[in-house]
């Protein structure tokens, strides 16, 4: 038999199968989806998690106009399946659009790509233009809409439409496949015409889900639940599952098994524990190990170039890069270390996200960033409450990048600078490495003000120089695991750093403050600095702060 090969970047079910594609077997989606209670169903998850070719698969499993698909799902799992098979396999009219590429720099720019995407999915129902079943009014429109000459209203309620017709040319109720909804939505946001989107939605969407006869069924996909007046508000029977929800938790993303199946299949298996390490760490519902399915596609199909961060690089979704960045620093900086450092945090999710309040709570960033897959749950506290943590290597390259961004640009502390000084510290050449720190101390004495006043009106005058010196380590949070305020041996280490290459030096940290008095004496300053680093050093060999870095 043939060895299958990645077709990575192609979320089209038929053209992966048909041309000898590796696919990851979520064909019981099909089959959960059609046989769920709900009428439409919503189910966001992050950006490159398979959302697209998941409804491709639906899509190629229903759909009456490809009735030689049979032969796309006779190796999957739904192929056992016979009376489900038999019933409903290529019995259905099924719309599938993906919003994923409806933006634009304002609302023309915006609409002129929507019409684009509607203008397509009614090509690909063209042989409606010949329908006997379809009145000449009702064509006409069809036609209108191929040709891109349609008013604002005719595509707003151009999937109903398109729903009825089909219904009238088929004789049955349609499938009506919407992908990545909120993507436009997203954008006006962040473009200044969310108004004007939320307005077409409303009745783009509301029309097609809501109480429309000619539907058999409803899925629409995105990254969150957005609320306001809203386009979800008004529909009776819609089924949220998010990735909080235990039902279909496992059929976006891959589990473990299905990576451990994958990277044997293509004989590197062997790289497990490292693929573990950079993609693993979603819990979605109750499945604690999901791993990010683009990373791992774009590995096997690069695997010689080793282990990249292949999500990240795709490109940052926009709403997130502005909001991190823009975020006060004083409320947020902290949380990212403890984030960072392998501790989780404690925050609600609110599932209907408001754009509105976005500017003004700025709780809501956690939601966002649990969303989109930046930070992933470690529990569940109580009703909105979850611990949530970074979910893997990969992902927390990006916070790192963040705090580095912040100390350049806030604190006006030099990339370069920081590089040379941390390489000093962990080739364990402390002269150099106390020169370069003392220089980094000293040209910030008025800009880290904004950092170091936060912490020390709180009074934990030590705390702010760990945040700072955990901000610095930051960059070389590719070669070591690091970690602070953790029991070891018999105490707590400020901060400790666990080298991935067990030949590189292992260190920990101990911080110490002390306040010259004004008028004080060098050489008894001294003394008192010989003295606070002597107890540091007595601090960490009494409690073993060490245990931790030889144990791992």
């Amino acid at each position: 038999m043939k060895k299958k090969k990645i077709l990575k970047g192609n979320s089209n079910f038929e053209y992966i199968v048909a041309n000898g594609g590796y696919f990851v077997d979520k064909t019981m989606l099909v089959k959960e989806f059609l046989e769920n209670a709900d009428h439409v169903l919503l189910m966001p998850r992050p950006r490159r998690f398979g959302k697209t070719l998941n409804l491709s698969m639906i899509e190629h499993f229903f759909d009456v106009n490809k009735k030689e698909s049979k032969a796309l799902f006779s190796e999957y799992k739904i192929s056992a399946e016979k009376e489900f098979c038999e019933a409903n396999q290529n019995i259905y009219p099924v719309i599938n659009i993906t919003l994923k590429s409806a933006r634009g720099e304002n609302w023309e720019s915006c609409f002129g790509s929507l019409k684009k995407k509607v203008t397509e999915l009614y090509r690909r129902h063209k042989y409606l233009l010949k329908s006997d079943n379809l009145e000449n009014y009702e064509q006409q429109y069809v036609e209108k809409i191929i040709l891109e000459k349609g008013t604002q209203s005719d595509y707003k309620f151009s999937l109903f439409n398109l729903s009825q017709y089909l219904n009238k040319h088929f004789g049955r109720k349609a499938i009506i496949l919407l992908d990545e909804y909120d993507t436009p939505i997203i954008t006006g946001f962040t473009k200044n015409y969310y108004d004007e989107i939320i307005s077409f939605m409303q009745v783009f969407m509301g029309e097609a889900f809501k109480d429309n006869n000619y539907m058999r069924k409803g899925l629409i996909t995105g990254i969150m639940r957005i609320a306001r007046e809203s386009i979800f508000s008004e529909l009776n029977n819609l089924g949220v599952y998010t990735v909080t929800n235990f039902r279909f938790s496992d059929m976006f993303g891959f589990t473990e098994k299905e990576t451990k199946d994958a990277l044997e299949y293509f004989e590197l298996g062997k790289n497990f524990r490292d693929v573990q390490r950079w993609y693993n760490g979603y819990k979605f519902g109750n499945i604690d190990r999901i791993y990010n399915p683009w990373s791992i596609v774009s590995y096997l199909s690069r695997y010689e170039e080793g282990l990249k961060p292949y999500w990240i690089n795709t490109g940052a979704d926009p709403l997130i890069k502005e909001r991190i960045l823009e975020t006060d620093i004083d409320r947020t900086y902290d949380t990212l270390q403890k984030l960072i450092s392998g501790d989780t945090i404690e925050k609600e999710l609110h599932e209907d996200f408001v754009f509105a309040d976005f500017k003004t709570d700025r709780e809501l960033l956690w939601t966002l960033l649990t969303f989109s897959g930046y930070l992933t749950q470690a529990g569940h506290i109580e009703e909105e409450t979850y611990r949530l943590k970074i979910p893997n290597f990969e992902i927390s390259r990006v916070f790192k990048n963040i705090i580095i961004k912040w100390l350049n640009a806030d604190i006006k502390v030099h990339k370069e600078l920081l590089s040379k000084t941390l390489q000093h510290l962990t080739n364990n050449r402390i002269p150099e490495f106390e020169k370069g720190f003392k220089k980094i101390m000293g040209d910030t004495p008025k800009n880290r003000g904004r950092l170091f006043s936060y912490f020390d009106a709180k009074g934990e005058p030590e705390n702010v120089y760990q945040a700072y010196v955990l901000g610095m380590l930051a960059i070389i949070g590719d070669d070591y695991i690091i970690r602070s305020n953790r029991e070891s041996g018999e105490g707590r280490y400020d901060i400790l750093l666990i080298p991935h290459d067990k030949k590189k030096y292992g260190i920990v940290m101990e911080i110490k403050q002390l306040k010259k008095e004004g008028g004080q004496p060098e050489k008894k300053m001294a003394g008192k600095i010989n003295s606070a680093l002597s107890a540091a050093m007595e601090q960490i060999e009494n409690n073993k702060y060490y245990k931790e870095l030889l144990d791992h």
